[in-house]
């Protein structure tokens, strides 16, 4: 098939999208498909195979990192010298626009993937006064694509209840071998537990933002005082909870990549995920991955890949306190965070990138399928029309 895939984010910005993008994009070439990338600039010109058109873009000042894709002609001038059998439009909010307009013009199937609960993001980044008219917003976007995919079935149900159609599940997968028990460090754990080799460690990665709910960090530090907290990954809030955190154990490591970021994975004890609002969360699938139990927010998509008891524990959001007692509870008995590791890394072993990126090229297909079905229907009403 030939691919077109346009997207908010792409390398070498670091994400969970980006991240889902390149292993998908990765895998769909792999597999002997044609892919081109529409992302805005600055983007990396290849990746794995797929040519990337960077299209002109401006900083969104709200989110430091993100970039809003302008419309450009060239837009529709790729898609046309491409002939795409589907057009794949990830988040579309700006550039996803401008290039569902044209696909729409140029008669290409649209599929359509939500990743990013915005709705719940808004007023952490001062736009409050937007929520109301938001869920219009992406109803009116979504409901233009043939189909709609979404990472976990909290997500869907969400989406469903505010009007949008269609709507599959597109979970991602996890790289089993970079990810994996036998990266673990003792020079990483080191490094994670401040020199304190004989403390236990508990690992946060992701991006250090207002929405992720961090706070939930310093009181399970308060009150488990010979926990060492690790904070892999950078983001706005990086300056305040260093403060926030300058009279705690805790070492920020800034972001790490490959090999260095799987041994931080395995080298420490337990994760811990605070956020409330992930429609999924790639790196409790990476933890997982790497042998590692799980405490969360019983939240959005996290439900899906945790199993309260099974592969990790789930902490009521609305009661903080509990997730130091769920980490408290892990440390006191050895025996059953080696027995919910063990079961964590089996799950995760599930979740292949190959598996899931068979199971997105079958809604491509469908899409397809509908698109082409309803195209028949159209000329048909139309000759009897005549």
């Amino acid at each position: 098939m030939r691919i077109a895939i346009v997207s908010e984010v792409f390398l070498p910005k670091i994400d969970g999208i980006t991240n889902r993008l390149a292993h998908t994009t990765a895998e769909l070439v792999k597999a002997g498909h044609e892919v081109l990338v529409l992302a805005p600039q600055p983007a990396v010109t290849e990746h794995a195979g797929a040519r990337v058109v960077g299209v002109p873009s401006l900083p969104f000042p709200p989110y430091p990192g993100l970039r809003a894709g302008l419309p450009d002609p060239r837009i529709a001038l790729e898609l046309l010298r491409f002939r795409p059998q589907v057009l794949h439009a990830v988040g579309p909010a700006c550039l996803g626009l401008w290039a569902i307009a044209a696909a729409r013009a140029l008669r290409i199937p649209v599929v359509a993937s939500y990743h990013t609960d915005l709705p719940a993001y808004l007023p952490e980044y001062g736009l409050g006064f937007a929520q109301r008219g938001i869920w219009p917003l992406l109803r009116s976007v979504h409901n233009t694509a043939v189909s709609n995919l979404c990472p976990s079935r909290h997500t869907q149900r969400e989406l469903r209840a505010h009007g949008i159609e269609n709507v599959g599940i597109w979970r991602g997968g996890v790289d089993t071998e970079l990810f994996h028990p036998r990266k673990r460090s003792l020079e990483m754990r080191f490094r994670l537990s401040g020199g304190r080799l004989d403390r236990p460690v508990a690992l946060y990665v992701g991006r250090l933002s207002p929405e992720k709910n961090l706070e939930v960090l310093a009181g399970i530090s308060d009150q488990l005082p010979q926990l060492r907290l690790a904070l892999v990954g950078d983001g706005p809030a990086r300056a305040k909870l260093e403060r926030r955190f300058a009279d705690r154990p805790a070492q920020f490591l800034g972001f790490l990549r490959g090999e260095e970021l799987a041994a931080a994975f395995a080298s420490a004890d337990l994760f811990v995920m605070p956020s409330t609002t992930e429609t999924l969360g790639f790196v409790v699938l990476e933890a997982m991955s790497s042998g590692l139990p799980v405490v969360a927010a019983r939240a959005g998509g996290i439900p899906d890949l945790v199993e309260d008891g099974e592969n990790g524990l789930l902490y009521d959001p609305a009661e903080p306190a509990t997730a130091a007692k769920a980490v408290a509870e892990l440390l006191a008995h050895p025996g059953r965070r080696l027995d919910l590791a063990e079961r964590a890394r089996q799950s995760a072993e599930r979740c292949s990138w190959q598996e899931e990126t068979r199971q997105l090229v079958l809604e491509y297909r469908k899409a397809i399928v509908i698109s082409c079905g309803r195209g028949l229907l159209g000329r048909l009403r139309h000759t009897l029309a005549l």
